[in-house]
């Protein structure tokens, strides 16, 4: 699934203001101590169900690699947000700490000197210093960097389409928005599987969020609605406020209305995207090009020797007038921070950094993202193949933690994996060749680096009001009069705040 970013900033939803953290030192695990750091402790999400064996081969060659032991607290992903809180008022923080978002609490925290500012510093570490400008801005809080962004695709938007439906019906991969429409209808109403039964072309399941990635998100950019905050002229405005996003939906209504998308949209459990596409009773998905892999590895279960007819995949669409307008990710998930209260002063800093950046060499994302070569994998052609043993698939369990505390920030030097078949690599390489041209059109957030005090409270609620307005919309419950009405409530709910306060930082940070 999509990141899920909020509405205006950079905050977690409903995020709660909470007291700053501890940023005293004090002992225990070398918190507050100025002696030289030998050991480097960090702490990270575990999103498997087994953490790395601290003896194990893969920890044991990156501790080779670095110059010293990692004592490394693994925390189950579902409970990482609360132990972080924890740990930041304990006396025992580590040195380096996974933020899996822009909170509100790691924002206030940092903007009040816990956690190191690597603005002025980042550019002494060739491979910390930032890839994507883009992506580096948008990461910051208020424009200063309080840690090495953890780099995602920035392009991962993709329309995923039934191949073999294509086929029968003679029809063309869409380039369009209109093209999509054309083809929604022909595949609810023209008999694409060629056996009478009920489909449905567009699948949307439920998706509580504006300015996060969704289906919505992408029609209305593609629709030319600005990426959350529109920039008019060195000032921001709410994009869902511009006429690019009611006309967006006016479209996007009309499918609702024609049947052409699923009726349950706004109920549909977003688990279970996947299931009418496999299943035939609908043909088209508008989400992160990763799901296409899914679904053809759902088909290639069922049958293993004609899966590759089934799946085909197109970048983000033109508007009816020809123009693309590609909406990108933030680019990033999270960072790797350095609290004060564990690294105290500048000699210590170094140290860290120095480990961290030898960690985002090409050498160090290879053993973070493949493994050791020879052991668990080998190369070809410059693709990691699997190497089948036992030992090689412990080192493939200890990888997916791994890679958690890997930025990459400078950009991926790990090795792809090597598509298991011809469909796949054929949809592989489509997919890496769409993405990169997509990112020649991606317009970015002009706003991401900005955390307005008023949105980090009533964020939570004003978003709801978006949300509810553009579903009741889209339902036939509102017409074009009450949906502007209701955008209009936004604003006199507390938004005319967030804007105020946005305005204010975006030129502070423009100056």
């Amino acid at each position: 699934m999509f990141s899920r970013r909020t509405l205006l900033g950079g905050a977690a939803a409903g995020a709660t203001a909470l007291g700053l953290a501890a940023c005293g030192g004090s002992s225990g695990g070398g918190s507050g101590s100025t002696a030289e750091i030998t050991t480097l402790k960090i702490m990270a999400p575990l999103l498997s169900e087994t953490a790395p064996d601290p003896e194990g081969q893969l920890q044991q060659a990156i501790q080779e690699f670095v110059g010293m032991p990692l004592d490394i607290t693994w925390v189950p992903n579902s409970s990482y947000g609360e132990r972080v809180t924890v740990t930041m008022a304990s006396d025992n923080i580590p040195h380096v700490m996974v933020q899996t978002g822009k909170s509100a609490e790691f924002a206030q925290t940092a903007e009040a000197g816990g956690y190191w500012d690597l603005t002025d510093i980042l550019a002494d570490y060739p491979n910390l210093t930032p890839e994507n400008a883009e992506v580096a801005h948008g990461a910051s809080i208020n424009g200063r960097t309080y840690g090495i962004f953890r780099l995602r695709d920035a392009m991962r938007a993709a329309v995923i389409l039934r191949k073999d439906w294509l086929a029968n019906l003679g029809l063309a991969e869409p380039e369009t928005t209109d093209d999509l429409m054309e083809i929604a209808r022909a595949f609810t109403e023209d008999n694409p599987a060629g056996d009478g039964s009920a489909t449905t072309g567009l699948i949307i399941p439920a998706w509580n969020g504006y300015g996060n990635n969704g289906p919505y998100d992408l029609w209305e950019t593609w629709h030319g609605t600005a990426n959350v905050w529109k920039d008019e002229g060195g000032t921001l405005s709410p994009a869902f406020l511009a006429p690019e996003f009611v006309e967006a939906n006016r479209s996007m209504r009309a499918m609702v209305e024609a049947g052409h998308i699923n009726a349950d949209f706004a109920t549909m459990d977003a688990a279970t995207w996947n299931e009418p596409f496999f299943t035939g009773k609908g043909g088209i998905i508008a989400d992160v090009s990763s799901r296409g892999g899914q679904l053809m590895g759902l088909f290639k279960d069922a049958d293993p020797e004609g899966y590759g007819n089934k799946v085909t995949m197109v970048g983000n669409l033109k508007n009816p007038d020809g123009t693309l307008w590609a909406l990108p990710t933030p680019g990033y998930a999270g960072y790797l921070t350095i609290p004060k209260a564990s690294v105290p002063n500048e000699e210590q800093l170094a140290t860290v950094l120095t480990a961290l950046d030898k960690l985002s060499s090409e050498e160090g994302q290879r053993l973070l993202n493949n493994g050791i070569e020879g052991v668990n994998y080998e190369v070809d052609g410059g693709e990691s193949i699997p190497i089948e043993s036992d030992e090689a698939t412990l080192i493939a369990s200890d990888i997916s933690a791994f890679a958690q505390i890997g930025s990459q920030s400078n950009g991926y030097l790990g090795y792809p994996a090597r598509p298991e078949g011809e469909p796949e690599k054929e949809l592989a390489e489509k997919r890496l060749a769409f993405h990169e041209a997509d990112l020649e059109h991606a317009v970015f957030n002009p706003g991401a680096a900005y955390m307005s005090k008023s949105y980090l409270q009533n964020g939570a609620i004003l978003d709801q009001i978006v949300v509810d307005a553009r579903l009741k919309y889209l339902a036939g419950q509102i017409d074009e009069a009450g949906l502007t009405a209701e955008l209009e409530r936004w604003t006199s709910s507390g938004g005319q705040q967030v804007i105020d306060e946005m305005n204010e930082l975006f030129q502070a940070g423009s100056n």
